[in-house]
């Protein structure tokens, strides 16, 4: 037998703890192999998926909005996020156990769980087509398993409601593609700063959006959210030009941890992109409240100075107190006092950032570019926290 052949095939002397971190790795390694070969595809997997759940159950159908296009940018969303952690359980847990807690708001029932089980791999197996085999198969299968059970445990352990009533109290428009909306929740939603929610407006039946609270949670429940009309957005142009006030949203369980840290006393480094600056205001409004404050970092910035919604009240804020500092971003230079350029070029200009808790919120473009140029430039993986949603 050559080595080769012997790592190959370890034997019946393996060690059993050996023996199964080996067939873990395998069955990651057909999941990332195969999910890479569906995912240029993504639309059309999706397509099907949802065609198959509808017709061996054709309950679920009425979960989902009318126009499921959103949906299946989503649903392929959340597998991209299973299939990147699929490797890192002590990551992966808690965000299915929040998923699980989170999808109560869609009357989703255990039963549900099987059918989209099955139509994933139905799924799966139409597009994969003769690469599709019995060990693949069963990986896909039990990592479903595992998927499914532990959002159920999630649901199952979830003591709040699966969403909140709220009205809508104020509805500012700050330009044509921009708005402020306030909303009064019955109970007060129990959100930490720098966490998000999804939303359903009366505009869009059963089409959640996820949007970040722009302050902490008030005594009075109020929840601030920021919003940016999205090209072909189905619900971002509705709540920009539509919402009135006194009209009665639906919010779901909160969710992310971009703030992970409350606690640390380390300084921050804050970076925004367009309105992403809301869960950044949540955060700076509760370090306003405390006694003992770090020296924060908040980069703003945007392709031009109208991206930049906020930033007279920034600079007011960073004026008032002397732990803030503001540095304004934009790609054509258009800010006086502030810097030309990308939000990822300027901050990763002062180095590392060594010591910091970094947090960045913005585009899904805007997170991966920003954190790909900070680990280039020395900055840790473990001193970054951001979350990714779809906005539309």
């Amino acid at each position: 037998m050559t080595a080769n052949a012997a790592l190959d095939d370890p034997g019946e002397h393996e060690n059993p703890y050996a023996a199964q971190q080996r067939r873990a790795a395998r069955v990651v390694h057909l999941i990332r192999d195969s999910f890479a070969t569906v995912e240029p595809r993504a639309d059309e997997v999706a397509r099907y998926f949802y065609a198959v759940l509808f017709t061996i159950a054709p309950n679920t159908r009425d979960l989902f909005p009318i126009n499921m296009e959103v949906q299946r940018s989503r649903f392929f969303h959340a597998m991209v996020h299973v299939v990147q952690m699929i490797d890192r359980p002590q990551e992966l847990e808690p965000y299915l156990r929040q998923l699980g807690r989170d999808h109560r708001k869609f009357d989703v029932v255990n039963e549900h769980f099987e059918a989209v089980g099955t139509a994933l791999l139905a799924a799966l197996k139409h597009y994969l087509d003769e690469d599709w085999t019995e060990e693949l198969e069963r990986a896909w299968a039990d990592a479903y398993a595992v998927v499914a059970r532990t959002m159920q445990e999630g649901a199952a352990d979830a003591t709040g409601p699966a969403w909140w009533p709220a009205t809508v109290v104020d509805h500012h428009r700050i330009d044509r593609s921009v708005a402020v909306i306030r909303v009064q929740p019955d109970e007060p939603v129990p959100y930490r700063s720098g966490q998000y929610v999804s939303v359903e407006i009366p505009q869009r039946p059963r089409l959640w959006r996820s949007l970040s609270p722009a302050n902490p949670p008030r005594d009075d429940g109020i929840m601030e959210f920021h919003v940016r009309t999205v090209d072909s957005g189905w619900v971002s142009r509705p709540l920009v030009h539509h919402v009135q006030i006194g009209d009665r949203w639906r919010i779901g369980s909160p969710m992310g941890n971009l703030w992970m840290n409350p606690a640390a006393d380390r300084d921050m480094l804050l970076i925004a992109g367009g309105t992403g600056l809301a869960p950044m205001r949540a955060v700076i409004g509760e370090l306003e409240q405390r006694t003992n404050t770090p020296n924060v970092e908040l980069f703003f910035g945007g392709r031009t100075a109208s991206d930049l919604y906020q930033l007279d009240e920034l600079r007011q804020l960073a004026g008032r107190y002397p732990w803030l500092s503001l540095t304004p971003v934009t790609e054509d230079g258009s800010v006086p006092g502030g810097f030309a350029g990308t939000l990822p070029e300027i901050v990763t200009s002062y180095g590392p950032w060594t010591g910091y808790d970094v947090l960045i919120a913005g585009s899904p473009e805007m997170i991966r570019a920003t954190v790909s140029r900070m680990l280039v430039a020395g900055t840790t993986f473990d001193q970054i926290s951001y979350d990714s949603f779809p906005t539309d």
